[in-house]
């Protein structure tokens, strides 16, 4: 559990660190004019995609509560960080590695997408289990010394028709 709250945090930091490393690896290891141009775009991209990863883990109602990702966010998403500080150490594998950060970051969104869908299908099915619960209660399945289980859960017109669509019209009507 450590590890995971650790990278729940890092991945905050990670939004402004890497950048960040990707500008000062260059100005230490990078040699040359265009690298500099490719910097001017590539550096913007990485603040977008590590901003929009995080938010969209951060999106997940069990990672707000735990304050935790999961263990596949650990795995993808340390696999996408780490690829990304190897393209800042800018050597002869350094195109490995960013193309690795490119796959890592395509990747690393489509995984937290589908986390966030399927833990919110988790959450709805919950709801809809405890509302057919509930429901099972008001229609006689509730304890005998409830009062709910007594009266009916909406007003009855007494027309005994079946045609009541539940809208109520009350005239009030004051003459002097």
């Amino acid at each position: 559990m450590l590890i995971r709250r650790l990278f729940y945090r890092w991945q905050f930091i990670a939004i402004v660190a890497l950048p960040v490393w990707l500008l000062v690896g260059w100005a230490i290891f990078g040699s040359g004019g265009w690298g500099t141009l490719g910097l001017v775009v590539v550096v913007p991209i990485a603040f977008l995609t590590l901003g929009v990863v995080a938010l969209l883990v951060n999106a997940r109602p069990t990672v707000r509560r735990e304050r935790a990702v999961s263990w596949t966010d650990v795995g993808v998403l340390g696999a996408w960080h780490a690829a990304i500080i190897g393209t800042g150490f800018y050597l002869a594998s350094s195109g490995v590695f960013g193309l690795l950060a490119v796959v890592g970051a395509i990747a690393a969104f489509w995984v937290v997408l589908w986390e966030l869908v399927r833990d919110g299908a988790r959450r709805m099915n919950a709801s809809m289990a405890e509302f057919e619960r509930l429901a099972a209660e008001q229609r006689g399945g509730a304890p005998a010394g409830d009062a709910s289980a007594r009266r009916p859960p909406f007003p009855s017109t007494g027309s005994g028709r079946g045609d009541d669509d539940g809208d109520v019209i009350i005239v009030h009507e004051v003459r002097d």
